[in-house]
């Protein structure tokens, strides 16, 4: 009998989506993965899935169709609507690049990075800065086995993420903005649970324009915090200057957690449209996530940590 450790927000399949609809997708990835349609390192998705439970989300999931064709990703096109230009980025080969303060530095094929975490399933509410929303399955393995893999030196107190720059991305020769993406954490957040490294969505290979084939995904953030289609990590002891951070300093900092009673400088961040419905709710402080994230800026109440 496999020992599930409750970790505080998860929820039974049932209460989340239809079990037979679960199902369904997971029979659909067998089918698939038997045909050889998805790559075979996402096949072992599958077999994780079953003794997880998912991620507590306290929300209906949102439909698949909206959360794959309304996305941010500038390196595409400043427009929602980029997802069939995002098509052309392929997905394979593709590697991340462990630098910094690592005992190794490497290079280390993403197919063969699958084989040595555990992926599953969790699903996690999302809030964009812009004050949308989502709630969506992702597959993938917590950040913290990627720290754990990299074996950074004593030293190292931040995680920086640098994304692709790929001839197919339209957006690149844009001078206005400060290429490469850069995101960027700390050390601490990187191991809370909740770090997750995402590599599928709604039960399939990570689509190109939600940051495949490898994004991070952090829930308690807003979402320019999840920098897409990573191929470099690296670990250092001076925090890095993040893309949105050297775009504007006054409206978007190196923290970005969710807080509805912190403004965005022309917006308020209130409440929240729900993709799909278009329902305005209220945003919850950490995005919902407090009781498993607070901790972690105890010692910081004099930083800007909510924009």
């Amino acid at each position: 009998m496999p020992i599930i450790r409750r970790r505080g927000w998860e929820i039974a399949e049932q209460y989340v989506t239809p079990e037979s609809a679960v199902m369904n997708r997971r029979g659909m990835l067998r089918g698939a993965v038997a045909m050889t349609i998805l790559p075979a390192a996402f096949a072992r998705a599958d077999d994780a899935l079953a003794p997880n439970p998912l991620y507590k989300a306290g929300r209906a999931l949102t439909e698949e169709k909206y959360a794959t064709t309304y996305n941010n990703y500038y390196e595409f096109s400043e427009s929602k609507n980029l997802w069939r230009d995002a098509q052309a980025l392929k997905q394979r080969p593709w590697s991340l690049q462990l630098a910094g303060m690592v005992s190794q530095p490497r290079t280390i094929d993403l197919d063969d990075l699958l084989k040595q975490v555990q992926l599953e399933e969790r699903i996690y509410r999302h809030r964009c800065v812009e004050a949308w929303a989502m709630t969506v399955p992702w597959t993938g393995f917590p950040l913290s086995q990627l720290v754990k893999l990299a074996d950074p030196l004593s030293g190292a107190k931040y995680v920086a993420f640098e994304t692709v720059q790929d001839k197919t991305m339209g957006g690149l020769h844009s001078p206005f903005y400060p290429w490469p993406y850069v995101e960027g954490v700390t050390i601490e957040e990187a191991a809370n649970d909740l770090a997750f490294m995402s590599t599928g969505l709604y039960g399939k290979p990570l689509p190109p324009q939600n940051g495949g084939p490898i994004r991070l995904t952090l829930p308690w953030k807003y979402g320019f915090k999840s920098a897409k289609a990573i191929v470099k990590v690296t670990f250092t002891d001076k925090r890095p200057t993040t893309f949105w951070e050297a775009i504007g300093p006054s409206e978007y900092g190196f923290w970005a957690n969710v807080n509805p009673a912190v403004s965005h400088p022309r917006w308020s961040q209130a409440r929240e449209r729900l993709l799909g419905s278009d329902e305005m709710v209220p945003t919850q402080l950490y995005n919902g996530y407090a009781d498993f994230v607070a901790n972690l800026y105890a010692d910081r109440k004099n930083e800007k940590l909510f924009m």
